[in-house]
């Protein structure tokens, strides 16, 4: 197969379907031959990447991945997509054991959160506490003069439990609670938008009727990027 991609996901599975769908649907085909050619990695096994970044005790992902990525540059696909946020905290010790290019998730975001808002707004990091602690988003956030709105205990809260009991654990889009979070923090906390920075978030936002904010969401900015990148290199070749 030539002119593909390679998909870096599985954590979670349902978010990664969400990932894939999204590509399809917003890929322009009249025919099976204009879609984009690509291989997936599910990757489920991998273990938690917040419960290693809090407690560095627990099981490493980092092994896991650099396997995947192994396997990756013998396949060698023209850039490879990371499907999940969290696993960015490894990022810098992915992309040296390869040559080819991974597409930086959080750092796309965060271009499109520059594109959309002045310097001095204040916008809200709804994530893992992992990528919380990572400070994946924050620091990209400061570095282009943004306010950042770190979640409290109590948000934080609401966040882990729609992520990892409702969306991971029990495959449930729990729409009340994500627009209840989504209203702390622009009513409560004035922020003028938050950026999504899980995928199991960006799979209940796809699903959520009637947003009434405006969000970033990064599976979503990720999935333009890579059909983009994909149309690029398939032209050039």
């Amino acid at each position: 197969m030539e002119n593909f991609f390679s998909i870096l996901g599985g954590m979670g599975t349902m978010a990664t379907e969400s990932f894939v769908r999204i590509l399809n649907q917003r890929t322009k085909a009249h025919n099976d031959q204009e879609y984009l050619n690509y291989v997936m990695f599910n990757h489920a096994t991998v273990p938690d990447r917040t419960s290693y970044i809090l407690d560095h005790t627990a099981d490493n992902p980092l092994p896991f991945l650099m396997d995947d990525i192994e396997k990756q540059n013998l396949l060698k696909p023209e850039f490879i997509v990371l499907t999940c946020n969290t696993a960015h905290y490894f990022f810098d010790e992915l992309q040296a054991a390869t040559k080819i290019p991974l597409v930086h998730m959080p750092r796309e975001a965060v271009n499109e959160v520059a594109k959309r808002h002045q310097v001095g707004d204040k916008i809200a990091v709804l994530a893992t506490a992992g990528t919380m602690t990572a400070k994946v988003y924050q620091t990209a956030l400061e570095a282009k003069g943004f306010k950042v709105l770190v979640p409290d205990n109590e948000l934080q809260a609401k966040i882990n439990h729609l992520i990892y009991h409702d969306v991971k654990e029990n495959d449930f889009i729990n729409s009340e609670l994500y627009l209840e979070i989504l209203s702390d923090v622009m009513e409560k906390y004035g922020c003028q938008n938050a950026i999504l920075g899980c995928t199991e978030l960006s799979l209940v936002q796809e699903l959520t009727e009637n947003v009434p904010y405006s969000v970033i969401d990064a599976q979503s900015i990720l999935a333009d990027r890579t059909i983009e990148l994909a149309l690029k290199n398939r032209s050039s070749n």
